[in-house]
């Protein structure tokens, strides 16, 4: 492959960052952490700590069922942004996004299918 392409490594810190800073721009909330793992032609995504202070308000509050709906709202509103920002890094069509969100433990995972692995160099 060639050089100017870069590593795989380097494409999933980059998504990882820019993931985390797309939720905080969006929603004004910092995932702890932001895994990314490229296989061919996917990605996985799993996010922690993803929860904000009013869903877990409403979980809180007994009002579990209303937080979890209000998650999987945020998260669909989201998908739009998050499909362009992994087209932009990995330079590949994003064909379907499938995330779900655990209340529970605060955790996110996501899975993007791509067109066709993204072009990278050996590390």
């Amino acid at each position: 492959m060639d050089s100017s392409f870069p590593t795989r490594g380097q494409l999933e810190r980059t998504l990882s960052q820019r993931i985390q800073a797309l939720y905080r721009a969006q929603l004004e909330h910092r995932p702890s952490q932001v895994f990314c793992q490229m296989f061919d032609e996917k990605i996985a995504i799993i996010l922690e700590d993803v929860v904000t202070q009013p869903e877990q308000l409403l979980v809180d509050s007994g009002k579990e069922e209303l937080g979890e709906k209000v998650r999987e709202e945020l998260d669909q509103a989201l998908q739009p942004q998050l499909k362009d920002l992994i087209e932009e890094i990995v330079g590949v069509e994003v064909l379907d996004i499938l995330s779900n969100t655990k209340i529970e433990t605060g955790r996110t995972a996501t899975v993007a299918i791509l067109a066709s692995p993204p072009s990278v160099r050996n590390s």
